[in-house]
This record gives C-alpha cells, sequence and structure tokens, in this order.
C-alpha cells in the first residue's frame, strides 16, 4: 500500500531568550504563557528541540520520527537524504534587544568539538525599525591577536562592520563569519541544523541565574574569519514574468535555496524527488491545495512537504518563504 503523503502542519518550539520580543505571540499566533519569545524554530529535528505535526493521519508525531518511520531518502529526497541527519533549522527570530556578537565553526571544527554540524546562516529581514543594523564581519582584515585583545579591552565594536538593514534584505553569513542581529529587527533565519554558538561579545549581560553569560573566546578564536565578509547584503533575485505571484529567489548556498513568494492569485509548485521543502507563511490567509485535499494557511504558520509529494497550488493574497535542499 502507498505511504499517505500530505502537507504537515507544524507546532514550533518557542524560546524565551533575554533578548526577546512578543511580536511573536501577538502578530504570529503562538500561544505560549511565557513572558516573551526570542526564538520560534518553525523547521526542528534538533537534538535540543522538535517539530510536531499538528494535522491529519501523523497529528502528534515528531517530524523526526515521521522521518524514521518512512526513512531518510523517501522523506528528504535525494539531496536531503545525502546527510547524516536532518540538514536544516528554520527560525523566526523577534530582536527586541541586541544579540551577542557571535560567530559559529563549520562542520568539521563542529563535528569534532560539538558533535554536530557547523553553521552556515542567511537571514532574511521580515521588519526593521528605522536605522537598525546588524554586525556582519570586521571593517578591515584584522589579526587573531589584534581580536584577541580587543575582545580582552573591550575595544572589540571598534572594528566590526555595522550595515543597516530593511525589509526585504538577504544577509549570506558562512560559518566563521562574526554577527549579531541588531535590536528591532525580526528576521527569518535558514540555517544548517545546529545551534553551536560561540559568543565573543555581550554587553555584560546576566542570564536567569544572574550571572554573566558565558564566553567562548578561545573556540571563537579557532573559528573566525578576520577579513571582510565574502558577502554583500542584497534584495534576492526578483522574477515579476507571472501574473498571479512574484518570485525571488533570496539565498543560493551550497546547503539550502530560499525562496520569497508575494502570491496575488495563484502560483503551481511541486516538490520532486530530490528534496522536501518548507514552507512558512508570512501573511495570508492562503490556501494551500492538492489532488487530495486543503489546507487555510494563516500569518505564522509552518508547512513539511515530504519529497517526491508532487504538484500542489497556493491561493491568495499574502506571502510566504520556501526552503529546499
Amino acid at each position: 500500500m502507498d505511504r499517505m503523503i500530505y502537507p504537515m502542519k507544524l507546532r514550533a518550539p518557542l524560546k524565551d531568550y533575554i533578548w526577546g520580543g512578543t511580536r511573536l505571540k501577538t502578530e504570529y499566533g503562538r500561544k505560549t504563557s511565557l513572558a516573551k519569545v526570542a526564538e520560534s524554530w518553525e523547521l526542528a529535528c534538533h537534538k535540543e528541540d522538535q517539530s510536531v505535526i499538528e494535522n491529519g493521519a501523523d497529528a502528534g508525531l515528531t517530524l523526526e520520527a515521521y522521518i524514521a518511520r518512512e526513512g531518510a531518502h523517501a522523506a528528504l529526497g535525494s539531496h536531503g537524504s545525502r546527510y547524516p541527519y536532518f540538514p536544516l533549522l528554520i527560525k523566526l527570530i523577534d530582536a527586541h534587544n541586541d544579540l551577542s556578537v557571535q560567530v559559529h565553526p563549520d562542520d568539521s571544527y563542529a563535528f569534532e568539538h560539538e558533535g554536530e554540524y557547523g553553521k552556515m546562516e542567511m537571514w532574511y529581514i521580515l521588519d526593521a525599525e528605522p536605522g537598525a543594523e546588524i554586525i556582519y564581519g570586521f571593517k578591515e582584515e584584522i589579526s587573531r591577536e589584534e581580536c584577541r585583545r580587543r575582545i580582552e579591552e573591550n575595544t572589540l565594536l571598534d572594528v566590526v562592520r555595522r550595515v543597516k538593514v530593511k525589509a526585504g534584505d538577504a544577509i549570506v553569513i558562512p560559518a566563521g563569519t562574526l554577527h549579531a542581529i541588531g535590536r528591532g529587527i525580526f528576521l527569518a533565519e535558514i540555517q544548517q541544523n545546529s545551534d553551536t554558538t560561540y559568543r565573543v561579545y555581550d554587553y555584560a549581560r546576566c542570564g536567569a541565574d544572574g550571572r554573566l553569560r558565558d564566553l567562548h573566546i578561545d573556540k571563537a578564536l579557532d573559528v573566525l574569519s578576520f577579513a571582510p565578509p565574502a558577502y554583500d547584503v542584497n534584495r534576492g533575485e526578483k522574477f515579476s514574468i507571472f501574473a498571479e505571484h512574484e518570485m525571488t529567489v533570496v539565498a543560493r548556498t551550497e546547503f539550502f535555496t530560499v525562496y520569497h513568494f508575494a502570491l496575488k492569485g495563484r502560483c503551481h509548485l511541486q516538490a520532486g524527488r530530490t528534496s522536501f521543502q518548507s514552507i512558512v507563511a508570512l501573511g495570508g490567509p492562503m490556501e494551500l491545495s492538492w489532488s487530495g485535499g486543503e489546507e487555510i494557511l494563516e500569518k505564522g504558520d509552518s508547512y513539511f512537504i515530504p519529497a517526491s509529494f508532487g504538484d500542489y497550488t497556493m491561493r491568495g493574497e499574502g506571502a510566504f518563504l520556501l526552503t529546499e535542499i
């Protein structure tokens, strides 16, 4: 008997880090007793937390359990199943205050020291207060010794590159790139499936235990690129040739491709044998329909489309991000 596959609505784990705000509750429908929500993990098969399927025959299963039952090749496709475990982690992030200045290792360092993937990530800015900015690499190349000295002397921020951002900006952040999200920014983060972060500067903030949060200076210096970043902030490659939607290729990396769709009618999509797809609704309502049924997507809903699902249609007025391997 053929396996039943369908678009799976996911319930996201929520994180209440100290720099978070309330927009994920007030604007994106996250129901929680947490006072603030910094991150919503829209697609998560990680050792720290899991997406849970909310609809259909597999409601109540974690996404990881579903993939284990079906097999990685069937659920994730030929590209997605190349990896030793689930390849993506997708988040919505509400930076009410500045995040720490940090860096992520590459795969080889991370597997050796942390037992998980390294982290290339990209940010898609959904909203930003006027003047909001990110830290993105160094202004000019510096030495490892100077970087350590500046961390110790509290002058690191004098040599970082600050970039003002606005809605629609896309930033690719390879492993080894110094970075930080500034206050007043709301964004989607698409990344390798890793939560390994090395802090190098944290504004002398204390955690919930009242103690200064840890820095990870030695590991950070091991993995940092001390040069300006190789990528620029960009607006993606926009295709406006379709009558009822506009598609923007937000980012193409060796690990994932991200598209933004602005829908004003309908668009036909397909999940083939090479990759599953993740859909994060940024507005709505929108209707996702296929030969076996339909789902209504509201702002903030996330869906997992298994590999080889085939053709489906999105209808309505709204926007969504689509990510595949």
